[in-house]
């Protein structure tokens, strides 16, 4: 840190015997490497980060490869299926050409057929070439297994002090780079076959379309290890002090590597998924709510009713539309059972690194959200809810996935059904910054309400036309973190929106608003599910509003920490 500068010094003479203090020769100096002589030498690799903040033996600055059986998930499982529908198909024919005594009472009309098909195998038959043929198909397993060797073998991750980065491919080389200090959250994702295997892969979410990393796959236990070191690095704590006698040197680069190997023979050797320590979840779905919320959801009554019509109709004029609509319900039910599964196992608890979010009972996947990376948050309950006290929460954040990706939902829901009181502990876990005084009038006005003395400022009298429902519900809150904002009564939702990551904010105005002298405006976020506008407010108070919320914006982003939250912490 330089000293301040003294302006009445500007001009004088410099003492030399002050410019630096008197070198003690007793003093002893730290080794210097004969390749750079004006540098300590450093047991690290260029950019490894430092040792006393990670624990994986991956995350040391060098190109590590793969978990061996990465290519058997990523290409050879499709082979395995493509062999047996193969042999599924010709099981009869594949018996009765080379195991001819376990098959005696075949027809003969179905061998007569056989034989004048005049395909491959009967060309192989009659020329005699069954050496020739399995040559054939050994030349071709071998080429696949080269293939998925080379994939492997060329297929490469590595994580320094500053970026997660990945290169793949033979023929066209692929590098991929994630900046540590972008990184909007770290997936984990371990599908059936993997954790069978105790596999895992990870995918570090970037902050832009198309911009995630993907490690597949790595040892579930490797795979944890390597997260935790992504996010620790990713939290600003660049500078931590180094733990009281670590080893160093060589010596740990050795140690790492045995505990690589040892790790990566034991997963092979054991196969099932290694236990990891996972935190208390802070809600807890039971089975029938999940599954009762699903049969009563509007999506689930409305195919009911459009079921019901068509057959009806079919019925009574047109039959082809029943057969028209079974598609449609096939998929519908596919989609509804699927999102029944995924639901399963789901828990949500707080963490050093942000907000940990598991579910999914075959394919399971864990997500941690870090501070700071929450753009805006929905709290809803439709009307078929109400009797029951169910809520949903939702929120906008970069999932850095294509917008046509139909597994972004599955990471934008934080609370798929719960109650009142869930929902205020799953809003202190994603909203943390939101000072406690506040929380009360959130939960009593914001999703509850409107209440008697109500610090909302709703939609004016005069225009009740324009929301003739909804008008006493309809409107917003700004306080000093986030804007709120109210509408809806059959559909209740409740948006917050904290002002430090809020882009922008604009007003718009029709004809039919201007006699009812009100407004429209809209919040401008990440891309998402939630819907950030608020339409029949009063003029004056949406441009009071507009002014605030510059101001606020800008204010709340100057002083906002939380995506170094470990700085904060500190």
């Amino acid at each position: 840190m330089s000293e301040p500068i003294d302006p009445s010094a500007a001009g004088r003479p410099i003492d030399p015997s002050a410019a630096a203090p008197p070198l003690d020769p007793s003093a002893a100096a730290p080794p210097l490497d004969p390749r750079t002589p004006d540098q300590p030498l450093d047991p690290r690799p260029v950019g490894a980060p430092p040792q006393e903040l990670v624990r994986s033996p991956m995350s040391d600055g060098e190109w590590h490869r793969l978990h061996p059986l990465t290519p058997l998930l990523r290409g050879g499982l499709f082979l395995v299926v493509v062999i047996g529908f193969v042999v599924a198909n010709l099981r009869d024919r594949l018996t009765y050409l080379f195991l001819p005594w376990l098959a005696p009472d075949l027809p003969v009309k179905e061998i007569e057929e056989w034989e004048g098909a005049g395909d491959p195998i009967d060309f192989i038959v009659a020329n005699n070439l069954y050496l020739v043929a399995g040559a054939i198909v050994l030349a071709v397993l071998v080429a696949l297994l080269a293939v998925f060797y080379l994939s492997w073998r060329f297929h490469s991750l590595r994580i320094t002090e500053d970026d997660v980065e990945v290169r793949s491919g033979v023929l066209f080389r692929t590098q991929r780079r994630a900046p540590l200090d972008r990184v909007q959250g770290v997936n984990l994702t371990r599908p059936m076959v993997a954790r069978l295997l105790g596999m895992a892969k990870l995918e570090v979410v970037g902050a832009g379309t198309d911009a995630n990393v993907k490690l597949e796959y790595l040892s579930t236990a490797n795979a944890e290890a390597v997260r935790a070191d992504i996010l620790r690095l990713a939290s600003g704590r660049r500078l931590a002090a180094a733990q009281a006698g670590a080893p160093g040197g060589a010596r740990s680069r050795i140690g790492a590597l045995s505990q690589a190997v040892s790790r990566g023979i034991t997963g092979m050797i054991e196969g099932d998924e290694a236990p990891v320590e996972v935190p208390s979840s802070v809600v807890n779905i039971p089975l029938l709510r999940l599954a009762v919320s699903h049969v009563i959801s509007p999506a689930t009554v409305g195919l009911m009713f459009a079921i019901g019509a068509i057959v009806y109709g079919s019925i009574q004029a047109t039959p082809w539309l029943l057969f028209g609509m079974v598609p449609a319900v096939i998929g519908f039910v596919a989609y509804w059972v699927r999102s029944i599964v995924r639901s399963l196992r789901y828990s949500i608890a707080p963490t050093p690194d942000g907000v940990r979010i598991t579910f999914g009972l075959l394919t399971t996947i864990t997500e941690i959200v870090p501070p700071g990376r929450v753009h805006a948050v929905e709290i809803s309950q439709s009307i078929l809810w109400r009797p029951f006290g169910w809520w949903t929460i939702r929120i906008n954040r970069l999932t850095g996935r294509s917008l046509s990706d139909g597994n972004n939902d599955q990471f934008t829901t934080v609370l798929p059904v719960g109650t009142l009181a869930d929902v205020e502990r799953v809003l202190h876990l994603v909203l943390s910054g939101v000072p406690e005084a506040e929380w009360p009038l959130i939960v009593r006005e914001g999703v509850t309400g409107p209440v008697p003395g109500d610090s909302f400022t709703d939609t004016p009298r005069r225009a009740w036309f324009l929301r003739p429902l909804s008008w006493r519900r309809n409107g917003f809150r700004l306080t000093p973190d986030v804007l709120l904002l109210r509408r809806g009564l059959i559909w209740r939702r409740l948006v917050v929106l904290p002002l430090a990551r809020l882009q922008s904010i604009a007003l718009h105005q029709g004809p039919i608003d201007r006699l009812a002298r009100v407004a429209s405006a809209r919040a401008h976020t990440v891309a998402g599910p939630v819907s950030s506008g608020l339409a029949a407010i009063d003029r004056d108070a949406a441009l009071q509003l507009f002014a605030e919320v510059s101001t606020g914006a800008v204010r709340a982003a100057s002083v906002d920490r939380s995506h170094r939250w470990a700085e904060v912490n500190a």
